[in-house]
């Protein structure tokens, strides 16, 4: 999909840097990308503390 947008030139040059991304919609895919996964592992973790798996780590890892 093609938009149109006004981004900070030196924000979108420095992200590209960082990231070491070399395309405009590449670091902006990218940045969406975090931001939606972010949001999501925020909302996991309300549950923490909350759900009982029953799991034994050492069954798991083979050492039992």
């Amino acid at each position: 999909m093609r938009t149109t947008l006004d981004l900070p030139e030196d924000l979108l040059h420095k992200a590209m840097t960082i990231s070491n991304i070399k395309t405009k919609t590449k670091v902006i895919t990218v940045a969406l990308d975090n931001l939606i996964r972010k949001a999501e592992i925020s909302e996991l973790k309300k549950f923490k503390g909350k759900i009982s798996l029953d799991i034994d780590p050492a069954i798991l890892r083979g050492r039992k």
